[in-house]
């Protein structure tokens, strides 16, 4: 059983950055697929990056791409996401998730998806 814990999420103003981070356990997510989604009020969940564990293949949303950075240490069982130059409209609740396959690519859509977090609350104030 995939076991997923975010933590890192808070209040920064626009500009700053955060580093969120997702503690994994279970037997499978060194080979599955991890990601972060987000999903703000009103707005249904979407992709934010992705990455495969075994060899740091990474795929983020492309309104992100420069931004957002996907990390993770074996050592520590961590995935992260660096957010820097944050805006308003990144205030979401960010997710992580693993899938319970394997996969050599990394999928976008949530439903893919068997594992999550329970989820970090990131609020940017303008």
């Amino acid at each position: 059983q995939e076991q997923l814990v975010e933590s890192g999420g808070g209040l920064v103003q626009a500009g700053g950055s955060l580093r969120l981070s997702c503690a994994a356990s279970g037997r499978t997510f060194s080979i599955t697929p991890m990601a972060w989604f987000r999903q703000a009020p009103g707005k249904e969940r979407e992709f934010v990056a992705g990455l495969i564990w075994s060899d740091g293949n990474t795929n983020y949303a492309d309104s992100l791409k420069g931004r957002f950075t996907i990390s993770r240490d074996n050592a520590k069982n961590t995935l992260y996401l660096q957010m820097n130059s944050l805006k308003p409209e990144d205030t979401a609740v960010y997710y992580c998730a693993t899938t319970h396959y394997y996969s050599r690519t990394i999928p976008a859509q949530g439903h893919e998806y068997k594992y999550w977090g329970q989820g970090t609350q990131v609020t940017v104030s303008s």
